[in-house]
């Protein structure tokens, strides 16, 4: 059957429905809701640089079979997959590295699904040719260098390298949920010296009066939000120097997905003084943002990592996955996972650099995996 595929500049042209079916229940980053909140916000768009440019596939009879989130990128901030040394060299040479195309979550490092099919759909593996094909039609089209498709599924990932991409791994640290009834069923996994340590960590957090709720649905009030927008805008400016989600997002976050929202709020002296915002899907608990106005040591650890587990085990839920980077949640009973991303490079000269850097970069991500598996893990050997 024939088929078009198009592009559109406003997630409503597509609509809360057709967006929906074609993202599925099981992620609430790629959904309808978490995303048009974004754009009717005023936190992704032109200004901002992260212009919508969504491309999607209909089928003959128009019915929308595909979707890929799509951005036109002025610059390379809120994305995680770090490409600034590409962008220089290239534009060293004289090149012009911006405007780019990123298919992505804006502004959160969360792994998922970024070829969006119906799941109803009785071809899905031509409609996922199709949104590639589309896909690697665009640079060429709008005269664009470069197109990157960052955290997809290993499996999408795959799929974009046949069709010539470049793929990119990362790590990440996320908690595995082996069955525990409770935390400390949890910390009964983990070797004597690291349940030690996270026995005392959690204990010198409640010693020093400092108390926590998770905060879902109707709980979740005004002046909730209020005060962690605050600790969400000294968190950005501290260390990035700018906040991309504005006070209006975080409203229609709560009329949108309030039911799968969990804000894990500290207080101290009847004060809120911590935040950790959380998103839930169908197997998983996301973390998404932190902030604070109080520097006490380990309050970090306990509102983002401990009360994650306890909501996680609470829910039956399988992973938590707490964001970019850290280590440190190594010895807090996060294990390391690979991330996947996929590039699409125009320019020869720099394809061929940058194929080069992620061969090596991927060598030595999954010798740094091994190595922390082997060498670093907290976990009792028999605790599988």
């Amino acid at each position: 059957m024939p088929a078009e595929i198009r592009t559109v500049t406003d997630i409503h042209k597509i609509g809360e429905t057709d967006w929906d079916r074609c993202a599925g229940p099981d992620n609430p980053f790629v959904s309808f809701a978490f995303l048009s909140a974004m754009e009717d916000s005023g936190s992704t768009n032109a200004d901002t640089g992260w212009q919508p440019f969504h491309l999607m596939v209909t089928d003959e009879d128009e019915t929308i079979a595909g979707i890929v989130p799509l951005y036109v990128k002025a610059h390379s901030y809120g994305e995680y997959v770090f490409d600034w040394n590409w962008a220089e060299a290239f534009e060293r040479a004289g090149g012009r590295y911006y405007p780019k195309l990123q298919a992505a979550v804006p502004f959160s490092p969360v792994p998922g699904p970024r070829l969006l099919i119906r799941s109803d759909h009785p071809a899905p593996d031509r409609i996922r040719k199709l949104l590639i094909d589309g896909l690697s039609a665009l640079p060429e089209r709008l005269g664009i260098a470069t197109l990157h498709v960052t955290f997809c599924s290993s499996d999408e990932s795959r799929a974009l390298e046949d069709a010539g991409f470049m793929a990119r791994t990362g790590i990440q640290y996320h908690w595995r949920n082996r069955d525990y009834g409770s935390f400390d069923d949890f910390l009964g996994a983990l070797n004597s010296r690291k349940r030690k340590n996270l026995r005392k960590e959690r204990k010198q957090v409640l010693e020093a009066s400092y108390s926590f709720a998770a905060l879902s649905g109707d709980d979740l009030k005004a002046e909730h939000w209020d005060r962690f927008y605050q600790f969400y805008r000294d968190t950005s400016d501290r260390k990035w120097g700018q906040a991309y989600l504005t006070r209006e997002f975080f409203d229609l976050l709560h009329q949108r997905l309030r039911d799968r929202t969990v804000l894990v709020a500290a207080h101290r002296d009847g004060e809120m003084v911590a935040g950790a915002l959380n998103l839930i899907g169908s197997e998983t608990l996301y973390g998404r943002n932190w902030g604070t106005m109080d520097r006490t040591p380990l309050l970090h650890f306990e509102t983002c990592y401990y009360q994650a587990i306890d909501i996680a085990i609470e829910r039956g839920l399988k992973t938590v996955e707490a964001g970019a980077q850290g280590e440190h949640k190594i010895q807090r009973g996060y294990e390391p996972v690979l991330t996947h991303s996929a590039h699409l490079i125009a320019d020869q000269g720099l394809r061929n650099a940058v194929s080069r850097f992620l061969d090596q970069e991927r060598r030595h991500i999954a010798q740094d995996r091994d190595f922390i598996i082997a060498e670093h893990s907290p976990y009792r050997q028999n605790a599988d």
